[in-house]
């Protein structure tokens, strides 16, 4: 079973990665302008961002629950590290990148306090923390914007600059994609992540904590978010309370784009840095082929939402059969 899902999983990726080839070759082809320097350069930014969250809320979904606080979380330590740079503008860039990761952690730890310890349903405990945390970002700012000129030097270097002509949010991107792959796949932590989404009894009976797994992933979840909060004030030299909102069902949708199984135990860290790219090629190309902001909204909704109820769709599971069918014309035989 384990070897024919990740067979699925593998197909599931190259179809994915040749759909995403075509989507791109069409709308290059449609818009010639789309292969512009700053345009690719906003595409792995983009990319970056979503990758990032979409490998946080992963690692949740593996375990058959859900993250709904990461815009949250985003938002409010973005506020908060803007408004640190303002009192501490000497302050390297690692230090808000370290102190990003840190906040993230901890809020990301309260989730995992009130759905493993609590005993609050994912959905519900983290739609609540979701709403909080956002009306803390207003009562930290008091509804004020932080803009590039309030900003370090310091604090926005490290996000708006590049290396090896690359925008470091997407090396950033890629270094955590591959950090998280590593974990998941030769750690003994990550590994317990898809032996307790696949079967939680055999998982528990095999010595494999609930609640250290479902802490860890909201832990891991929350800390990914808070990097993308600096990240994200820094990198558009702004911190505002309405930050990343309704970015949720796009983290969400990457995942499930990606062939993460939202009933936990199967998904891939490329198949979710496939799913953000092909959103993020989505997104970013609208504008070219000149269709209106309203409009591109529903366009991005419209496919994301064909898209996660076709993977729903496919993960319905027939009944398993233990025992083969009995030919009913011949009666059973009596021992």
């Amino acid at each position: 079973m384990a070897a024919a899902a990740r067979t699925a999983l593998q197909r599931r990726e190259g179809i994915l990665a040749v759909t995403i080839a075509v989507l791109f070759i069409l709308i290059v082809i449609r818009a010639p302008e789309y292969l512009g320097e700053q345009n690719i350069d906003n595409l792995l930014t983009s990319w970056g961002f979503l990758a990032i969250l979409a490998i946080g809320q992963m690692t949740v979904l593996l375990t058959g629950g859900i993250d709904l606080s990461q815009a949250s979380v985003l938002a409010f330590t973005g506020m908060f590290l803007a408004l640190l740079s303002q009192i501490s503008p000497a302050a390297p860039a690692i230090a808000f990148v370290l102190l990003g990761l840190l906040m993230g952690a901890g809020l990301g730890l309260l989730n995992g306090i009130a759905v493993a310890w609590v005993g609050i349903p994912p959905i519900i405990a983290t739609l609540g923390t979701m709403t909080i945390i956002r009306g803390l970002v207003y009562v930290l700012s008091g509804g004020a914007w932080i803009s590039s000129h309030e900003m370090s030097e310091r604090f926005k270097f490290f996000a708006a600059d590049e290396t090896i002509g690359l925008p470091n949010v997407f090396l950033s991107a890629i270094v955590c994609c591959a950090g998280i792959w590593f974990w998941l796949h030769f750690m003994r932590s990550g590994r317990d992540i898809y032996a307790f989404g696949s079967n939680q009894t055999a998982a528990r009976n095999a010595g494999i904590s609930r609640k250290q797994v479902q802490m860890l992933v909201f832990v891991v979840s929350g800390a990914v978010a808070g990097l993308c909060g600096y990240l994200w004030a820094a990198r558009f030299a702004i911190a505002y309370t309405q930050a990343a909102e309704g970015r949720e069902f796009a983290i969400i949708a990457a995942c499930v784009i990606g062939g993460v199984s939202i009933m936990g135990g199967r998904g891939t860290v490329v198949g979710a840095a496939l799913g953000a790219l092909f959103i993020a090629v989505l997104e970013t190309s609208l504008p070219f082929l000149r269709i209106n902001a309203f409009a591109q909204l529903a366009v991005v909704g419209a496919v994301i939402l064909i898209a996660v109820a076709a993977n729903a769709r496919a993960e319905r599971k027939r009944g398993r059969q233990i025992l083969a069918p009995q030919d009913r014309s011949t009666p059973p035989s009596v021992a």
